[in-house]
């Protein structure tokens, strides 16, 4: 004759269960999230687990120079906010007026009336401190703004003596913005 367990009974069991099911789920997400205290002995803080940012180095941005004081981190960018016309030279011979939005030595954001398409190899010249530039650049993915398109684009094949120029101009016109 089959009797039903008794209530203290499957009390005792469900928690072994709950338990036992529960160290499983630790053990098998414990490579994935090693902040979490899984069954390990030794506990560690943030400060103890975090590398010494002074010892850290990543590699350059794909496109960008590894020459000089900045080598390694990301190009410092500055606002322009259409301050700076240029000249979009397309494939097709076309010329397409814009202004820039913000700029850097690996690249930038257009403002222009209408968008261009997705990777489109394009020559842009504009006037910069005492430098006219005139690039090779590729366009990406473009965004509706409240009065227009802003169209994202990074500078391919840039020499290092333009790099150099257009950061020099770039710092300049950013000193002269925060004197002024």
């Amino acid at each position: 004759m089959h009797r039903p367990p008794r209530a203290d009974a499957c009390i005792v069991n469900s928690d072994m269960h709950r338990d036992l099911f529960r160290r499983e789920n630790q053990q098998s997400l414990a490579p994935f999230f090693r902040n979490l205290a899984c069954g390990q002995r030794q506990r560690h803080t943030i400060g103890e687990r975090m590398p010494d940012p002074h010892t850290v180095h990543a590699a350059p941005a794909p496109g960008t120079s590894s020459a000089g004081p900045r080598a390694g981190q990301r190009p410092f960018r500055v606002k322009l906010q259409g301050s700076v016309l240029v000249i979009i030279c397309l494939p097709n011979r076309r010329q397409v007026r814009g202004k820039l939005h913000q700029l850097s030595t690996s690249g930038g954001v257009l403002q222009l009336e209408s968008s261009l398409d997705e990777k489109i190899a394009v020559d842009l010249v504009f006037h910069l401190g005492s430098a006219t530039i005139r690039e090779r650049a590729q366009t990406l993915f473009p965004m509706w703004a409240t009065q227009g398109w802003l169209q994202p684009f990074r500078f391919t094949g840039l020499s290092e003596n333009s790099r150099t120029a257009l950061e020099i101009n770039l710092q300049s016109f950013l000193d002269r913005t925060e004197g002024g």
